[in-house]
């Protein structure tokens, strides 16, 4: 049986009330075949860039050809271009404001083409629904979509740091994913946060319960955490709380 064409979301505005469902129907109403999957909807809200680090740490779980709709996207209705990027056979289909800027960092081939919206009828404010998603569904259905291709050294965000010294999500836990790669990262080294410096431990089993900590999560990111606790509330941290990592040990 062949496989359905498939198409991964990426947005910011949560599951609550139309806005993934109507996505979903513009899709299909240009690719009837299509299978949707939601990779994330509450990606960091209104910051592309932080949300963009996010994208390339979940983007290698997805398949080589995966196309994915990023709707991050505080511009819309502005001037920014809307763009099909094209990096390593994985395909993205979102706006021109940093969200695919990591991304297009962490790969070997990159293209990138600005999508004519002509074709489609824009709403101001929903993008999502009336441009990406439509022109997503074209792209798995092999139909015609107006593209003029860019250099892709000229898109927004695209020499931005790759990794970012900030909370970048919290999870339902209270777990605070930062923008730092966990990949040799010395686990000797202290975590620096609002104040305090959390040791390095493996996991949470290494830690008693109510204990504050850092380690390397399941996406390859420093993680904050507390063991059967809230690190958010714990340490008052929020989505953009900087972190350092240092090899001083608190104060006794």
């Amino acid at each position: 049986m062949a496989a359905l064409p498939t198409v991964w979301f990426y947005t910011d505005f949560g599951f609550e009330g139309p806005y993934l469902g109507l996505m979903k129907a513009a899709l299909l109403a240009e690719c009837p075949a299509a299978r949707v999957t939601n990779l994330m909807a509450d990606a960091p809200r209104f910051r592309p860039r932080p949300a963009g680090v996010l994208l390339a740490a979940l983007v290698r779980w997805l398949p080589r050809d995966a196309l994915v709709v990023g709707v991050v996207d505080p511009g819309v209705g502005g001037e920014r271009r809307p763009l099909l990027v094209e990096v390593d056979g994985r395909r993205f289909v979102g706006p021109d404001n940093g969200l695919f800027s990591a991304v297009l960092q962490g790969g070997r081939r990159c293209r990138a083409w600005r999508i004519d919206p002509s074709p489609f009828r824009l709403s101001e404010s929903f993008h999502g629904r009336d441009l990406f998603a439509p022109a997503a569904g074209r792209l798995l259905a092999e139909r015609s979509l107006p593209l003029t291709e860019l250099d892709p050294g000229q898109l927004e965000g695209r020499y931005w740091p790759v990794e970012l010294a900030e909370v970048i999500y919290i999870d339902g836990f209270g777990n605070a994913v930062t923008g730092l790669s966990g990949d040799a990262v010395d686990p000797l080294l202290f975590l620096e946060v609002c104040g305090r410096r959390l040791p390095n431990a493996r996991t949470f089993s290494e830690v008693p319960p109510g204990t504050p900590f850092w380690y390397v999560d399941s996406l390859g990111l420093v993680e904050v955490a507390v063991n059967q606790g809230r690190a958010d509330r714990f340490l008052d941290l929020e989505v953009g709380s900087p972190v350092r990592l240092c090899r001083h040990a608190p104060r006794p």
